[in-house]
């Protein structure tokens, strides 16, 4: 636990002692850590400021307003924020809140293992207007780390056969559930999720499937035997699990993970955020089966009144009657975790995990589960993670949506529930094995 000390009311009798503490001050960006200020004049009024710049240089800044109890001090654990950038209480309020001092920049960490984000934490004794620079300096401050690895977890470069990826291997001797982790139309390799995985216990492969090294740019076609590939690579690994292996996915990735969940046995559990039950953009093809992509409606995207622009409504025409499009989701041997943020402005997420689900209960299937929430945007990523509601992604100003108090807690808990349900049905149940 950090510690800082600083003398306040020099003309006072009585010397108080201006203390703000962090615990844990280095951690996973997915564990929460409490913040206290102690010291202060009783029911006094301050302000905390958090920032943090990106590896681009990029800044990231929150701030909430606070007042002191009747011993001068403020416990984010109970203390409710006066305004600020959010209002109530809400312990890790400063790391949702955080927004880009240039717009339409999201928060992505490249580098997972060798860094942590460090967020520099600040106690103002004045409240600071919105956008105003603070003219004194801070009573008190403080750096805390927040990294995306665990201390023993091993990450591999994947380069085999046509694979591309990276797997994350958690520390210790044995067996893992294995888990394949897709993000969507972005493209490249992400490593956020893989590598927290890894830290909770998965054996995790971040697979890149486009617009990576010498993967194209703009496929043609979605290959499903590529992701069957990589299922049996993770399968064939001394470390990971026999039985089957999990997939965790988002937008295009979770159309690409209900496909394997459909068609690979290997796959036993399926996490899908956000997206559909059909292929969109490019056919998807597996052994001679094709999968066009359902058509959209162009004239149904629009711009909203910052300049950003919606997709959400592109399939709603066309989805109507459209049943040859659809996957044939009913034959999915594993169990699936539909994640719904109700606010996507990407995708009408709602509407797709409704359909799809209404397509399992006629074909009397019980292997699903969903988790729908109100306020949540497209982008549901690990917890305490900043909503980005907007950014620019292949030159367009997208609008992924989402309302920042409500998809923090749908990031909190989702993040619990894709644990559990992952280790549900991935870790084999030792007395079926004697």
């Amino acid at each position: 636990m950090l510690k800082i000390f600083l003398r306040n009311h020099p003309r006072c009798h009585i010397t108080r002692m201006i203390q703000l503490t962090a615990t844990p001050v280095s951690a996973l960006v997915d564990e929460p850590v409490r913040i206290r200020a102690t010291g202060l004049t009783p029911f006094q009024v301050v302000s905390f400021n958090a920032s943090l710049e990106d590896e681009k240089r990029n800044v990231f800044y929150s701030q909430a307003h606070y007042r002191a109890n009747e011993f001068g001090e403020v416990d984010l654990e109970h203390a409710s924020s006066l305004g600020g950038d959010y209002v109530g209480v809400h312990p890790m309020g400063l790391f949702w809140s955080l927004k880009p001092e240039k717009p339409l920049k999201r928060l992505l960490k490249r580098d997972v293992m060798n860094s942590p984000f460090q967020v520099q934490l600040k106690l103002y004794d004045s409240v600071l207007l919105p956008n105003n620079k603070p003219t004194s300096a801070p009573k008190a401050s403080l750096t805390l780390k927040r990294w995306y690895v665990a201390p023993g977890v091993t990450r591999i470069q994947v380069r085999e056969g046509r694979l591309r990826g990276t797997l994350f291997l958690p520390s210790g001797e044995g067996q893992f559930p294995g888990v394949i982790d897709l993000f969507g139309g972005l493209g490249g390799l992400v490593e956020i999720r893989a590598s927290l995985l890894a830290s909770r216990g998965f054996a995790s492969l971040a697979l890149a499937y486009h617009n990576y090294e010498d993967l194209p740019s703009n496929p043609e076609v979605t290959d499903l035997e590529y992701f069957e590939e990589a299922a049996n690579f993770l399968l064939r690994h001394p470390k990971v699990f026999s039985s089957g292996i999990g997939v965790v996915s988002v937008c295009k990735g979770a159309a690409i993970g209900l496909s394997m969940a459909i068609h690979l046995k290997q796959v036993t559990a399926a996490v899908l955020i956000n997206g559909t039950s059909f292929s969109f953009d490019v056919p998807q093809v597996y052994r001679g089966q094709i999968y066009p992509p359902l058509p959209y409606s162009p004239q149904l995207i629009s711009t909203n009144a910052l300049g950003l622009v919606e997709f959400h409504q592109i399939f709603k025409e066309t989805q109507v009657g459209a049943s040859q499009y659809f996957f044939p989701i009913e034959e999915a041997q594993g169990h699936l975790l539909f994640i719904v943020g109700e606010d996507d402005k990407n995708l009408n997420s709602k509407a797709h995990a409704e359909q799809a689900i209404g397509q399992l209960k006629r074909h009397r299937k019980n292997n699903w589960t969903l988790l729908s929430y109100p306020g949540a945007g497209h982008l549901i990523e690990p917890p305490y993670s900043p909503l980005c509601c907007a950014s620019i992604m292949h030159d367009l100003k997208m609008y992924w949506g989402g309302e920042v108090i409500p998809h923090a807690a749908a990031q909190e808990h989702s993040w619990k529930e894709i644990q559990k349900f992952l280790r549900k049905h991935l870790i084999p149940d030792v007395t079926s094995q004697l």
